[in-house]
């Protein structure tokens, strides 16, 4: 049916809301980490910032609004977006909340099938693939990205790892069904780690490839990636759900009606940089979104709001982002990082000779200056 292709039910009015639809504040600080970033690695002449699934547009709304807030620090940047979208429906709704609809199709080049300036003048670009996105120093970023993509699901038996299937029910027409299979499948033979010792596995290989794509292109070009999601380090076990109007939905009915998602296996992701890159986290969005600044920003925010109305919604908005019990467990950040970014490459020769790293925003305890 193509969920994201066809429908793509983000929102109050669809089938799931995300944490930039929330709030505002939760872009700003993300387009605040990567200027942290881009400072701290030296004021690179230029960067892109890389998006992955980027919904309706909303981070990168956010995000841009912050670069633009820091025009004169970013004046000698070269900056330009690249999108990385396979909805044509969400990549019009991104067009008109980036540009305000002025786009145009990219026929003469190959890679982006899709270009324009945003409402602030910075250029940007539509792929299907990140693969077809230029090489650079880049910022990439995948919020609710991953936990869309397809997994395996592996539960252990007596006779070793068995893949769980679905199956047309032979009881009931037109009913799936989830049924092991009776030997190993190539994907229990590839998928499982041996060290494992859950009894019940989910694996998203394409999470894999991608994550060692952004590994690869951080090793050669520098920048950084940040990874926003639902999640866990290597401890669940059977979280693929779905959902349809903010309700759990039954995933094997009606399919591609709902939207489906796993949780990000973090310590899976870890493991596919393969230590081409350095990797924080995951730790949790509350302390993320804290040790960023969150609540300097709602203080500022709350004085310069006149009516009561905003006040409540700019205090109902942080209480979803930041209370353990709604957002503020569920999600996690975690990042990858250029081995360089933690560790000085001549530390051998004269370790006191060397100025100290600053600290990676965000991932600890930051001293506001």
């Amino acid at each position: 049916q193509g969920y994201y292709t066809r429908r793509g039910g983000i929102g109050e009015s669809g089938d799931f809301v995300t944490s930039p639809e929330i709030s505002q504040v939760f872009g700003e600080l993300i387009g605040i980490w990567y200027i942290s970033e881009w400072i701290a690695t030296g004021k690179p002449k230029a960067f892109q910032l890389v998006e992955l699934g980027p919904g309706r547009g909303t981070l990168t709304d956010d995000i841009l609004r912050v670069f633009n807030q820091l025009a004169s620090l970013l004046s000698k940047c070269d900056v330009s977006v690249h999108l990385v979208e396979v909805s044509p429906k969400l990549s019009e709704i991104q067009a008109l909340m980036l540009t305000g609809g002025k786009v145009q199709s990219n026929p003469e080049d190959k890679s982006a099938y899709m270009k324009g300036v945003s409402k602030t003048g910075i250029p940007i670009f539509w792929y299907r693939d990140i693969q077809d996105v230029p090489p650079g120093y880049s910022f990439y970023l995948a919020h609710e990205f991953f936990d869309a993509l397809p997994i395996h699901k592996f539960q252990r038996t007596e006779k070793g790892w068995r893949e769980v299937l679905v199956d047309i029910d032979p009881e009931v027409p037109d009913q799936l069904r989830f049924v092991l299979s009776p030997s190993s499948t190539p994907a229990t033979e590839n998928f499982i780690q041996p060290e494992e010792t859950r009894d019940h596995v989910e694996v998203c290989p394409e999470a894999g490839v991608i994550i060692q794509r952004l590994a690869c292109r951080i090793e050669k070009d520098g920048g950084a990636a940040l990874v926003a999601d639902y999640g866990h380090d290597g401890t669940k076990t059977d979280t693929f759900r779905g959902f349809q109007n903010h309700k759990l939905h039954d995933v094997l009915r009606a399919p591609g009606t709902a939207d489906l998602t796993a949780d990000v296996d973090f310590s899976y992701l870890r493991k596919m940089t393969q230590g081409r890159t350095a990797t924080l986290g995951p730790i949790k969005q509350w302390e993320f979104l804290k040790n960023m600044g969150i609540d300097l920003r709602l203080q500022v925010l709350l004085q310069n709001s006149r009516d009561t109305a905003t006040h409540e919604q700019l205090l109902h908005s942080y209480d979803m982002l930041m209370n353990p019990k709604k957002m503020g467990d569920c999600f996690n950040f975690f990042a990858l990082l250029p081995h360089r970014r933690l560790v000085h490459p001549d530390k051998k020769q004269k370790p006191e000779s060397k100025s100290p790293l600053p600290p990676v925003a965000g991932f600890g305890e930051l001293l506001l200056k």
